[in-house]
């Protein structure tokens, strides 16, 4: 049967059942408080691949926006792309780059070179598009802001030089938490997300000199942050500063462009600029004396308050053993959207809170990903979905602009994979055995399969572990077969030719006929019924295990494998029975 899945229609019922509904609410609240549109904030800074766990600092905001656009609610998701911090170390797996980028370190990402083979001008413009591509194929909209262009164009000079009339003020703030006790070694979750950030939370505040000051200026000589202010005067705002390239120089801070605030005043400056009211973010922001915590001392300096911002928690990744090298282990949205849908992607930070951690799964783990999947479509199209689970869902299958591709016929995952695997992604055999899944309503184009086969044999060529590749015999093993006991002899007869209520396994090529045939066989031998329904019964369990194995055995030389009917239909008819008897 053919399943498709079509969102629910917002209901009064699960509008308000989810976690993003009640953000939601808080946010148009908070919004009206102060007299300002909901606007939404996310930031990243491009120091690498953006990986999943990244991810969320985007889905979060966005589905938040999402629901309020739904409402008719004008609301904005503003993503500034932090691609005028430092370039602090040389990341690990990188094609191409090694120690020697090390020359780079002190630069503005936008003014580091792409790696090796790149085709975009900086190291910053490289990691952004990566990720640009991903979030729209994932069906997120947003307002980028470029860093870089907004300090070398002079959008936040009033900005820079408020902060540096009120420096004492700031350091004063500042100082309340730079004696705060540093997390604890044993906090896992914190050292996680600071292992896997670009380390824009733990960078200085700007103290240790002479004088406090809350800029920091890029040479215009040797291009690094390496600089130490030396004099500043607010009346005419000429600042000199020296370099550890020796570079000096006195400049009119109103005109320059080159330099920014220190990241713990950058932050809340820019809240303050864009009208920020909800911008989650992560463990390593939100730790004793971080950036987030200290903003909401910084934020009223510029005539602001912090937004709204819950914590989001750490993103895992299972099953990336074989993920390329050159993503350091950390797989990023085209990894996953390579080996699943982008409704399947966007259900994974849909369904749960931000405060709960969760792994994104790339090995077998998949495979039951997809089948909770499935089940949900199938329980929607019933009626049976709870309130929450129909609004994960529909964020999942649309936003308020458009809904993305889904597969119009669903195939179980699992399913695919076996089928995939066993005929090493042959279309035309692939297409032979799918077939045979339902003689009422067969598959007669594998584009009714799409985009979900295309996903699944990414992952059988990728992240399908060594040892669940299916390789059938190319003979029978005669020693096998002619050592098989009176009651394996006759499983395998009732098998093959059918009795007790059995068709011969010809009239039974079928996923549902198979799977009634394989399991009727220990019943059979049993005096039962091939389709009675037989509850607790151990032995009879026991009994079908072990005709499984010695089937498996026979087939292909293991003692486990794709579930036996799907086995069979990859076969086929005239090979299962050669190896069989």
């Amino acid at each position: 049967m053919t399943e498709t899945t079509n969102a629910p229609a917002a209901s009064a019922e699960h509008e308000r059942a989810d976690w993003v509904s009640r953000l939601a609410d808080e946010v148009v609240a908070e919004a009206a408080a102060r007299g300002t549109k909901p606007v939404a904030a996310s930031g990243i800074s491009p120091s690498g691949p953006i990986h999943l766990g990244n991810f969320r600092e985007v889905m979060s905001p966005h589905l938040v926006v999402d629901e309020l656009q739904r409402r008719g609610i004008e609301a904005e998701h503003i993503f500034s792309w932090d691609d005028y911090d430092r370039f602090r170390k040389v990341p690990a797996g990188i094609d191409g780059v090694d120690e020697s980028w090390a020359e780079h370190i002190g630069k503005p990402l936008t003014s580091v070179p792409a790696p090796p083979g790149s085709e975009h001008e900086s190291w910053a413009a490289h990691f952004r598009e990566q990720a640009e591509a991903s979030f729209a194929e994932a069906g997120i909209r947003y307002r980028g802001i470029s860093q870089t262009e907004q300090y070398r164009a002079g959008a936040y000079t009033e900005q820079i030089l408020h902060a540096m009339r009120h420096r004492r003020e700031i350091d004063a703030i500042l100082a309340q938490f730079r004696t705060l006790p540093a997390a604890k070694d044993e906090d896992e979750e914190l050292q996680r997300a600071l292992d896997a950030s670009s380390g824009a939370a733990s960078e200085s505040d700007g103290s240790g000199g002479a004088e406090y000051y809350p800029y920091k200026p890029y040479c215009t000589s040797c291009g690094k942050d390496l600089t130490t202010i030396e004099a500043y005067d607010d009346e005419s705002t000429e600042m000199t500063y020296a370099c550890r390239c020796g570079h000096r120089e006195t400049v009119r801070l109103r005109d320059f462009r080159s330099g920014k605030l220190v990241w713990k005043v950058d932050w809340p400056m820019r809240w303050a600029y864009e009208r920020v009211v909800f911008e989650p973010s992560g463990v390593d922001h939100q730790s004793p004396g971080s950036s987030f915590q200290v903003g909401l001392e910084l934020a009223p300096v510029f005539g602001w308050q912090r937004p709204l911002g819950p914590m989001y928690a750490f993103v895992g990744f299972g099953g990336v053993a074989k993920m390329s090298s050159s993503r350091g282990g950390a797989p990023v949205p085209a990894d996953a959207l390579a080996v699943m849908e982008a409704p399947v992607l966007r259900w994974l930070y849909a369904r749960r809170r931000m405060n709960q951690s969760f792994d994104v799964a790339f090995g077998s783990e998949l495979q039951r990903t997809y089948d909770e999947w499935d089940a949900l479509a199938r329980k929607a199209a019933a009626g049976t979905a709870q309130p929450a689970e129909l609004a994960a869902l529909e964020r999942a299958t649309s936003t308020a602009h458009e809904r993305l591709p889904e597969t119009p016929r669903r195939v179980a995952y699992r399913t695919l994979a076996s089928v995939v695997d066993i005929t090493f992604g042959d279309e035309a055999q692939v297409l032979r055995i799918l077939r045979g899944l339902d003689a009422d309503d067969p598959i007669t184009d594998l584009d009714e399969l799409r985009p979900r086969l295309d996903r699944v044999e990414a992952w059988v060529a990728t992240h399908m572990p060594a040892d669940e590749h299916t390789i059938v015999r190319a003979e029978p093993d005669r020693e096998a077969l002619d050592a098989l006991t009176e009651g394996e002899r006759d499983a395998l007869r009732l098998l093959l030719d059918g009795g007790g209520g059995l068709p011969p396994i010809e009239e039974a090529w079928t996923l549902d006929g198979l799977t009634n045939q394989a399991y009727g066989v220990a019943k059979v031998q049993r005096g039962l019924e091939p389709d009675a329904i037989v509850k607790g019964d151990k032995e009879l369990s026991a009994a079908q295990r072990a005709f499984f194995a010695l089937l498996y055995r026979l087939l292909v030389d293991r003692e486990t494998g794709p579930r036996i009917p799907t086995l069979l239909l990859a076969i086929g008819r005239e090979r299962v029975r050669e190896l069989l008897t």
